[in-house]
């Protein structure tokens, strides 16, 4: 049974408590795994590197033939082999004399400076021994990552699959972006394109459908040709009240845990689940959709997909009071310049002009009633 407006972090633990990682795997070529999740541990197959190497131009020499050598008493050896960074060192040799340590005299070196044993040498597997594990299921990949991969030789791994998101825009006065020029009362459906954006720039794998009409029996449709989507998105149709179809459709056709969140802004937000699947249900305005991504759709995503990467942020100090309401969450755009946050806007779920200025948002949790300026805050950077 949903309860009517709950706290935000109320409604974030139910919908994560809802949200299952993925099971699915597939196996990639390594060059195309950069910010894909591993589902198993990665061993190193073999040492890297896989010889003793030069780690400094010079000479290959024997450690012991160099005892007491300092620039008033140098050594001088007949065993010795010119040697670049990165060339094998013969076994018969234990060290390498920089070059700025030596004097090649033809037959002999002179070396005016002690070296221990493996001076200036890379060992065998000094970096990545053998059976060594190199990264560790849930690791997500990195540039320099894939390069360890390849350099280790390993040129496929395993990695979880990408969660697919289908995102449903509904709305009686929606028209495709760019058909047509706008008439009076209309607008373009762009909070589904934003939706879709963050989801894949999550990790997710996003596809949009048709603007569904703000009928029961359509949303009923879109809903079931996409029950195998990981997670559902309905962006619109959730305010309370006569016109909250969306709601009552998940309420029949699976579970109503959320409908209505003490969010400024982001309030007509509902939750549910169909088919075991989460869905979330967006706000129309843009603002408040956008808040609703960044509070329930991203975690829920890392959840799913096996992400642990945390939203970036910093610390600013506050330019001006904010205030915000009682007992609600507030999300506040910001400005962030010479280490000061400056509101932009603490109300307008539909001036989407006013994300666009921002660097980021301050959350203002529901237990305090505004935050003071000078206070020192933590800024989530909008990706």
């Amino acid at each position: 049974m949903f309860k009517r407006f709950r706290g935000a972090g109320a409604a974030i633990d139910l919908l994560l408590g809802r949200c299952s990682p993925l099971q699915r795997m597939q196996r990639l070529p390594s060059e195309q795994a950069s910010g894909r999740v591993l589902s198993q541990d990665i061993l190193s197959p073999v040492s890297l590197p896989g010889f003793d190497r030069a780690a400094m131009d010079g000479f290959a020499v024997r450690s012991g033939e160099t005892k007491g050598a300092k620039p008033n008493a140098p050594a001088y050896v007949k065993n010795f082999l010119p040697m670049r960074a990165g060339m094998p060192v013969p076994s018969d040799f234990d060290a390498v004399v920089m070059s700025e340590d030596c004097q090649d005299r033809g037959t002999t070196l002179e070396i005016t400076a002690q070296l221990h044993a493996y001076k200036n040498v890379s060992r065998v597997g000094e970096d990545i021994a053998a059976g060594e594990k190199v990264f560790s299921e849930g690791h997500t990949l990195r540039p320099p990552d894939v390069a360890m991969l390849s350099a280790l030789g390993i040129g496929e791994v395993w990695v979880y699959e990408r969660p697919r998101v289908v995102v449903i825009p509904t709305g009686e006065n929606l028209i495709p972006i760019g058909q047509r020029a706008l008439r009076a009362g209309e607008a373009y459906e762009i909070n589904g394109l934003m939706t879709g954006l963050y989801a894949e720039k999550w990790g997710a794998i996003a596809s949009r459908t048709e603007i569904v009409s703000a009928d029961e029996d359509q949303i009923r449709e879109a809903i079931s040709s996409h029950a195998d989507a990981d997670m559902l998105i309905i962006i619109g149709g959730a305010a309370i009240g006569d016109k909250d179809y969306v709601p009552r459709v998940l309420e029949e056709m699976g579970e109503l845990f959320v409908h209505g969140v003490r969010l400024q802004p982001g309030k007509p937000t509902a939750l549910g689940v169909v088919a075991g699947k989460p869905v979330v249900c967006l706000p129309g305005y843009p603002v408040a959709a956008l808040s609703d991504l960044y509070l329930f759709v991203r975690p829920a995503l890392q959840k799913i997909g096996h992400r642990t990467d945390r939203q970036p942020r910093v610390s600013a100090t506050l330019a001006r009071k904010i205030a915000s309401r009682p007992n609600y969450l507030s999300i506040v755009r910001v400005t962030l310049k010479d280490g000061q946050a400056e509101p932009i806007m603490v109300s307008g779920a539909g001036i989407l002009s006013s994300v666009a200025r921002a660097d980021g948002f301050v959350v203002v949790p529901e237990e305090t009633e505004g935050l003071e300026a000078g206070e020192t805050v933590e800024v989530e950077l909008f990706d």
